[in-house]
Formats: C-alpha cells, structure tokens, sequence
C-alpha cells in the first residue's frame, strides 16, 4: 500500500485518497467527513511514525519533528497522550477522541470497531506527577458512567511507561 498523503489545514488533518478510505473500512483509522477522511492528531503521529502517512501544508511535506512541534501547540497534553493512544492501538484496540465526553480517548474492544459495537473504555491520561483530587476522580467517573462505558484511567510515568487503572460500578 502506498503512503497515504493527508493535508493540514488549521488543526484539521484530512486525505481523500485510496489509501485513507481503503485503512479507514480497513482498521478505522480516521473519519469519514464529506468526501475525506480525517484524522485526530494522535492518529496522524501514528501513521505517521508507522511510516503510513506524509502530512503536507501548502504543497511541502512536514517533517515528523515539526509535526510534532505543531501539535504541540494545538494540544498541550499529546506528549501524555500519544503514547496512550500508541500502546492501546498497538495492543488491537481501535482508538477515537472523546472530545465531546470531555475526556481524551474512548476505546473499542479488540475485534470491534465504531458503529459495531460502543466503546467499552472513556481513558483520561496523565503523568505520573499529577495529583487527582476526589472531586476530580468522581467527575471523571460520573462521565464514564453515564455514558455507559468504564473509566480507564492511563498513567505515564517518567520513563514512559503506562499503568491503566479501570473502575467499575459495582453492585453489592
């Protein structure tokens, strides 16, 4: 398969070529907009460290460092939250923002993918270094439970390495 060639335009990532819509019905990877498929910033750094994706503005491909410099300045969290996104995709799960939850990702579990099945995580990722007040941990779980899916929650420490705590309602 060719690498797909996606353009950057503000903060929206979007390719109408084969490639795009053939990994979109494929691995869902990225969304079906209009005629183009488009991409959140974590599932363009993927593509693109997985050597899938060249990401143009005006005509010049970007290289991964300025990528990465630009996202940076969209999304002041994407240092926690790529590799999130990188280790739950590498391990089969198909990945998709939760923006409109108020969290970072919603998770699908392995083999299913959106419009099959919901999403059977919402995750928030942080550093280790952050402190999670009660107030805060409840709102996050009040979240996941009236969307109907668990909390996961994905904690980087400094080496990179990601712990997942899930919490469940549970009945007594």
């Amino acid at each position: 398969m060719n690498k797909i060639q996606a353009h950057i335009l503000g903060e929206i990532i979007s390719s109408n070529t084969s490639e795009a819509h053939e990994l979109c019905k494929k691995s869902s990877f990225g969304e079906l907009v209009g005629d183009k498929i488009q991409y959140s910033i974590s599932e363009t750094l993927f593509l693109v460290n997985k050597d899938k994706m060249d990401v143009f503005s005006r005509n010049e491909k970007i290289s991964k460092k300025d990528l990465m410099n630009k996202f940076k300045r969209i999304d002041k969290k994407i240092q926690i939250k790529y590799p999130v996104f990188e280790d739950l995709r590498g391990k089969g799960h198909v990945v998709k923002t939760a923006l409109k939850f108020g969290a970072d990702f919603r998770v699908y579990e392995k083999g299913f993918k959106p419009g099959e099945k919901h999403a059977k995580w919402i995750v928030f990722a942080d550093h280790e270094s952050k402190k999670l007040t009660w107030h805060e941990f409840s709102a996050k779980n009040r979240v996941a439970h009236s969307t109907r899916k668990n909390l996961l929650l994905a904690i980087v420490d400094e080496e990179g390495d990601i712990t997942y705590y899930e919490v469940r309602w549970v009945r007594p």
